[in-house]
């Protein structure tokens, strides 16, 4: 997956039903049958909210990450959108991003502008999934970036703990955390979550 933690949305993206892959009914029923293909049992309970929070997907160790968790994501129907930088959205891989979710972001901006650009989304939109990997790196890093948790506050939504173990093959959406504002201490508790789950490279995920 993409390092999500950037700096100022483009305002084009406000429009988001211009992003919705189409015949999601098609891609759902065909991501579960590769998923099951490629021998991952994911858990299909999705917990309620989803569909209006900041989700997270730990342990990132490997680009085969993205691929899985769009997969993931497809089959249960979520219409989960992400941030990259705006520099990839050139044709013809602009086109294939915004199918994928992507929505681009401008680094020239700051934390506090793509926060609160993407809190007001929150505000105009019923249903709204961000997905965010917080290690910002396939190599190991215990220095998280903050940028999902404080937009997660100042939206005031729930982050959904997403994740994916290849060690057990096993993938799935957990409970919803609710930050309290004890930013140190509610990202320790989230870690604590994942430290059971072994990325592709378990050496270089979440300790």
């Amino acid at each position: 997956m993409l390092n999500f933690t950037i700096c100022s949305v483009s305002q084009s993206f406000y429009a988001l039903k211009n992003l919705t892959l189409p015949k999601i009914d098609f891609m759902k029923r065909f991501s579960k049958w590769l998923l099951k293909t490629l021998g991952w049992k994911m858990d299909y309970n999705v917990p309620e909210g989803v569909e209006r929070s900041v989700l997270v997907s730990v342990p990132h160790t490997s680009n085969w990450d993205f691929f899985y968790g769009r997969l993931a994501m497809w089959s249960y129907g979520i219409n989960v959108k992400m941030l990259i930088k705006k520099e990839a959205f050139f044709f013809p891989l602009g086109w294939f991003l915004k199918k994928m979710g992507g929505i681009p972001v401008n680094r020239k901006g700051g934390p506090k502008n793509v926060t609160e650009t993407i809190a007001d989304l929150f505000a105009k939109n019923e249903k709204l999934c961000v997905m965010f990997t917080p290690e910002g790196t396939r190599a190991y890093a215990p220095n998280w970036k903050r940028g999902f948790y404080y937009l997660a506050h100042k939206a005031d939504v729930p982050i959904y703990l997403g994740y994916l173990d290849y060690e057990r093959k096993i993938g799935g959406i957990s409970h919803a955390f609710h930050p309290t504002g004890d930013v140190e201490k509610d990202i320790e508790e989230i870690k604590k979550f994942y430290r059971q789950f072994k990325g592709k490279y378990p050496e270089q995920g979440v300790r």
